[in-house]
């Protein structure tokens, strides 16, 4: 099958996957309308009944002769601005004489086998031979002398397009893009639900669900991050499209800054799909010679519900985004101290933990803030990346011998974009913090951000980082960014350039993170930003997990992790045990129920082992065990989520990970609070082989495939089930472990 087949004669453009269809043509005027995108459909010379048109009143047209041909009731792939589409344009450029008005043209196309990296951004690639193909097409705006390349490429075993756009000043003088949106989707009526992942700090990735109105309805981010409070990830799907049937888009931003996602729903009931940088704090001076590159977007469409869209996605991450290396690599059991000592420790207070750790069968020790400077608070030494000698008089490599004389991994925590005000580092470089001269700073955390668009900076953050890792033969690191950038302003750029500044520093910490991961491809990199600030693509890219929230309270765990497997698999979701009560609710809950919200994650711990009762240690040394022997199918089953607690009173959770054979498989229910005489209950199973035989948790009875997912399985009532009358079985976790018979 070919992924792109082009009508040279018609000017359509059909891109296929294994399912899906997307079509798009050249119009009269030049420019490129929007056909088709949904299930797969034939491929055509041409699509009468898509392009018919009627003429509206009180509407410009194209032309005079062309009275029909009006833009504002069009479907278009690339829309400009001025022409007679009102709606929000894809783009906006500003001429020399102040003219916002462009006219792009198609002029050529390039199709090719595979899909390589974009140079300076986060991207899709195919180097498995995975029969990706590319489309550029080639627009000119003749009397600019612009050129504009919208690139479209075929994933088509995951279902998967990616898109974005690229500007090109071939004239003599420089040009103002004002807007660069990455994506443009228009469909043809707006019969959607929007579902977005809206939260805060602690809060991150809730579901919201809401139905398209008229006007516009969008989310995004002007703190330079992707931001707790909005995720780049977002849906649209039919109202009746629930978690196994149903139309559903999902559309995900490789970008880590400010972003905007936008649904505009106009006159005629069309639905506008804009994705990209936020053009409220963008623009770019296009001088003569220069290009600008947008991220990438990722579009993916299926009719059979929310489940099988966030599968495929998982796919194609693994396959096309992440670091090869790390994709599908078992990810360690870690445990880190923060929790436990602070600030204050030292290194034999350091190998106590460790030596306990190592006893549970933990894999990875994570040595948390401190370690560094004169770090005894969080007011000091923020960029002094050397170690403090008073913590470590023989050294951190010495440290980190002796871990890996334990067959421990040894990891640290850094902080390379921000900075304290006391440190060796402003002292020397105080030019270094972003500021506007003449006026007051802003503190977060009694922190600081370094100018990322410095070259400078990130070179001193390479050297002093590459010193640490190759000191202490590194193995992991967890890169924090604690604070938003206030007072946006580089003394290094020039005023026509300070809107560039967002964009420039993200461009400087992919700089860093690309440097770093490849002179030490080994390091694993977990992305961490107060939690689940910056959890997004552009991360992933080289960070192929993240630490999902600075919240571990198990309750709060279950929200904030169903939410982000919408758009994200397990394996990207660091996930961790902390103590009780939990330091964000005050929450009490059981230790078994802790595990198994963290089970479904890359597992770890962050509390003092060193401090836990007989009994606790036995649960630790059974908790490890467990995931071990199961690490391959939490990390990377297939997840289907089965009970949701975004609806329904929020009640009850549920979901599972089936392996590759559906021949294994664990699933969980968890239930928040406990009811008098309750009804029965049962839990829907997903994803088994309908005539294979399975036991549940090692049952005598065996069950078919098809009457566990459409029977059910009967829940016994808490009160019954946990045989502990004398404790609360409020915050109750079950889990079903399903094995294959023959």
């Amino acid at each position: 099958m070919m992924a792109i087949t082009v009508e040279e004669k018609t000017g359509v453009f059909h891109l296929q996957t294994d399912n899906t269809s997307y079509v798009f043509q050249v119009m009269e005027n030049g420019e490129l309308g929007q056909l088709y995108y949904g299930k797969k459909i034939h491929v055509r010379p041409q699509y009468p009944d898509l392009t018919i048109r009627e003429q509206r009143n009180i509407t410009p047209a194209w032309k005079l002769d062309k009275p029909d041909f009006q833009l504002d009731v069009l479907k278009q792939e690339y829309a400009s601005f001025g022409k007679g589409d009102f709606r929000y344009p894809a783009y906006k450029l500003v001429l020399k004489d102040g003219s916002r008005i462009s006219e792009f043209g198609y002029d050529r196309y390039e199709k090719r086998k595979g899909k390589q990296r974009l140079p300076a951004l986060p991207s899709t690639f195919d180097e498995i031979g995975d029969d990706a193909e590319t489309l550029t097409i080639f627009m000119e705006d003749k009397m600019a002398k612009l050129e504009l390349k919208i690139v479209y490429s075929v994933f088509p075993h995951q279902d998967v397009i990616v898109r974005s756009a690229c500007f090109v000043n071939s004239s003599e003088t420089a040009v103002h893009l004002a807007t660069a949106y990455s994506v443009q989707l228009d469909l043809p009526d707006d019969r959607y639900d929007l579902l977005q992942f809206s939260g805060s700090w602690a809060r991150e990735r809730h579901l919201l669900r809401t139905p398209l109105r008229p006007g516009v309805q969008s989310v995004g981010s002007l703190r330079t991050a992707s931001s707790a409070q909005h995720n780049p990830f977002m849906m649209l799907a039919r109202p009746e499209t629930n978690e196994d049937s149903g139309e559903v888009f999902g559309f995900n931003l490789i970008y880590s800054g400010n972003f905007l996602d936008q649904v505009e729903v106009d006159q005629f009931s069309t639905a506008r799909i804009l994705i990209g940088i936020n053009p409220a704090e963008f623009s770019w001076n296009l001088t003569p010679g220069q290009s600008f590159q947008t991220p990438e977007c990722v579009l993916s469409y299926t009719a059979e519900g929310m489940n099988r869209l966030s599968q495929q996605l998982a796919r194609f991450y693994r396959r096309h985004l992440l670091p090869a290396r790390f994709a599908e690599k078992n990810r360690p059991i870690l445990i880190n101290n923060w929790e436990a000592t602070y600030f204050d420790f030292n290194e034999d207070k350091l190998l106590g933990i460790a030596s306990k750790a190592k006893d549970l069968g933990i894999e990875l020790f994570v040595l948390d803030d401190g370690w560094f400077g004169k770090r005894n608070d969080d007011t000091t030494s923020l960029g002094d990346w050397f170690t403090d000698d008073a913590k470590f008089p023989l050294g951190l490599g010495h440290f980190a011998k002796q871990l890996h004389a334990m067959q421990l991994a040894f990891g640290l925590w850094f902080e390379p974009e921000m900075i304290s005000l006391d440190s060796k580092l402003y002292r020397q470089h105080p030019e270094w913090v972003i500021h506007v001269p003449g006026r007051s700073m802003s503190p977060g955390r009694n922190q600081f951000v370094l100018d990322f668009t410095r070259q400078e900076v990130i070179d001193y953050l390479f050297a002093a980082i590459s010193k640490i890792i190759e000191g202490t033969q590194l193995d992991y690191i967890k890169w924090d960014m604690n604070r938003h950038i206030t007072e946006m302003f580089s003394t290094q750029l020039a005023a026509e350039q300070q809107l560039e500044m967002p964009h420039r520093y993200i461009l400087g910490v992919y700089q860093l993170y690309e440097r770093l991961t490849s002179k030490f491809p080994h390091v694993l990199f977990e992305s961490c930003a107060s939690g689940g600030g910056r959890f997004d693509l552009g991360m992933m890219y080289y960070a192929p997990q993240a630490w999902t929230s600075d919240d571990t309270d198990a309750v709060e765990r279950m929200f904030i992790q169903f939410g982000t497997s919408y758009g994200y698999p397990q394996s990207m979701m660091g996930a961790h045990i902390s103590d009780v009560p939990n330091g964000q609710t005050g929450r009490m809950t059981p230790m078994a129920t802790r595990a198994a919200v963290a089970f479904f994650g890359i597992f770890g711990y962050e509390l003092d082992i060193t401090k836990l009762s007989i009994q606790e240690i036995s649960q630790l040394q059974d908790q490890v065990k467990f995931y071990k022997k199961y690490r391959r199918l939490f990390q990377f089953g297939t997840l289907y989520r089965i009970d949701n607690p975004f609806v329904n009173g929020g009640n009850v959770m549920s979901w599972q990970v089936v392996s590759d054979d559906r021949r294994q498989s664990i699933a969980c229910r968890y239930q928040i609070l406990n009811h008098a005489n309750p009804a029965y209950k049962r839990i829907y199973f997903k994803g088994l082989l309908p005539d294979q035989k399975y036991t549940v948790n090692n049952s005598v009875e065996r069950f078919y495939g098809d009457e566990l997912m459409n029977a059910g399985l009967f829940v016994r009532q808490l009160i019954d089930a946990c045989k502990c009358a004398s404790a609360s079985v409020d915050f109750h976790a079950a889990l079903f472990v399903i094995e294959a018979v023959d």
